[in-house]
């Protein structure tokens, strides 16, 4: 038969502690709550706590989807703040696995390194500094500031830009103040020119979203607004003003019978609004860089006319 732990028995003083951060604990906070040393290491033994960092344990066997990122800041203790694609992971603007080692900022003149976390110095402000789910993290405007220097390709951080702007996370005035207050570092001179782009910071969805972006503005081709919901649906590609729209599709999201007639159905749909979408794939974005173009020209002149 389960007994159930009394309220003051050391397993409900971890369980209670657990469940308010992620379920994981650290050690230096189980022996400030009367847990013994030998307490703990039976609980190890018996596989009910499990290390994840040197005196960081994850109560149970099964991490939740945030243990990973506190028990870095418990490993780090006090001023650590996650950031960079851990920040931008917990905002959701961009993905990244759960698995993957946390980045953690620390104060500029603190030396401190741990395995299996990512550590970056700098002095954050009260403003730098937001609290989601429990735990500490860099604010939008300042995730955005960090990842510049970590993603190399210029469309790609545009897209985390222009996520961040469609969630309404961060705003262009918020991102210039971020250039303002720190001029030297490392990712400015990329999230200045992401912020000077005609029409500002585009939002894609996918790589090939972003090689069609690529490729009209290298031919000099404007008018157009990214994943619009200007005639209902969304959008990949949309000129407002000649009812014309286009959808760049992907094998993977647009395979199977449900995906098929998804699709079939959104187009027809709009095309009894008279409103043109024409598909264009990322095999030809890359294959036929010249047949695309010369199709979207024709288009958009017999839309114009």
């Amino acid at each position: 038969m389960h007994v159930q732990p009394s309220d003051d028995s050391p397993d409900r003083v971890i369980w209670r502690l657990a469940s308010r951060q992620n379920g994981v604990v650290a050690r230096w906070q189980l022996l400030r709550l009367g847990i013994t040393r030998d307490q703990i290491a039976t609980r190890l033994r018996q596989g009910r706590l499990v290390e994840l960092h040197r005196g960081v344990y994850l109560v149970g066997a099964v991490p939740s989807e945030h243990a990973m990122a506190q028990a870095a800041l418990l490993a780090l203790k006090g001023d650590a703040t996650l950031s960079c694609f851990t920040a931008a992971h917990l905002w959701k603007v961009r993905s990244y696995s759960a698995t993957a080692f946390p980045w953690v900022c620390v104060p500029a003149d603190r030396r401190v390194e741990r395995p299996r976390i990512h550590v970056v110095r700098a002095d954050l402000t009260g403003a730098d500094v937001r609290v989601r789910h429990g735990m500490r993290l860099t604010s939008p405007p300042r995730t955005v500031l960090d990842c510049a220097a970590l993603i190399d390709d210029d469309y790609e951080y545009e897209a985390l830009v222009g996520e961040m702007k469609y969630r309404g996370l961060a705003n262009e005035g918020e991102l210039e103040e971020q250039v303002r207050r720190n001029p030297r570092k490392r990712g400015v001179p990329r999230l200045r020119r992401v912020l000077a782009l005609p029409g500002g910071p585009r939002r894609t969805r996918s790589k090939g979203e972003r090689a069609f972006l690529r490729l009209i503005r290298e031919e000099g081709i404007d008018g157009f607004e990214t994943n619009s919901k200007a005639f209902g649906p969304e959008l990949d590609f949309v000129w407002e003003n000649l009812r014309f729209a286009v959808e760049v599709d992907g094998w993977d999201g647009h395979s199977g019978r449900v995906a098929f007639e998804r699709d079939r159905l959104k187009i027809a749909e709009l095309q009894a609004r008279d409103v043109e979408v024409m598909p264009v794939t990322g095999r030809q974005i890359g294959d036929d860089r010249l047949g695309v173009l010369r199709r979207l020209k024709a288009a958009l002149a017999h839309r114009a006319t």
